[in-house]
């Protein structure tokens, strides 16, 4: 059951929440995840990123994955909204979580911060949530799991 929060406008006039996307992508029960540095600590997420201007959800879903990973994906299905403010820095993050299928793998280097990509089972993920980089993580694996798919066209990019 969710708390209603009573709206309280003016209380900060520049909070903005960042838009952010995520792969699932899973292959042979292991799913991509990166290594990351961030904020001197070695975390570990799904490839995933912000949304640039200009650019739609797919778009930056399958920018941010080549950027992390090197691989190319085709995103077959939204999979979950997520919701989350960090403790640490207050910033509100509203991540869309998408299931995605391996393309092709390109050589070329990963985004700086980012330490390596690999393929993990759930239980190697739960063996390192004290990495997790969000709670979000494991909620997106879990959901994916659970069969959540949503049509691509649940979203529609305006331009």
């Amino acid at each position: 059951m969710f708390q209603l929060h009573k709206f309280q406008p003016g209380i900060n006039p520049d909070w903005n929440p960042h838009v952010t996307v995520a792969a699932l992508v899973e292959r042979d029960g292991r799913f991509l995840m990166i290594e990351e540095s961030c904020n001197g600590r070695i975390v570990v997420n799904q490839p995933a990123g912000h949304l640039e201007e200009g650019e739609s959800l797919q778009e930056a879903l399958v920018r941010e994955t080549l950027e992390e990973t090197a691989w190319s994906v085709c995103p077959e299905a939204i999979t979950g909204l997520y919701q989350w403010r960090n403790p640490r820095n207050g910033k509100t993050y509203l991540r869309v979580g998408f299931a995605a299928r391996c393309l092709r793998r390109h050589e070329r280097e990963l985004d700086s911060g980012i330490l390596r990509a690999m393929w993990l089972s759930r239980d190697e993920i739960l063996q390192r949530a004290h990495q997790l980089r969000s709670p979000m993580v494991m909620q997106c694996i879990d959901d994916y799991l659970d069969g959540r798919r949503f049509p691509l066209e649940f979203v529609q990019h305006m331009s």
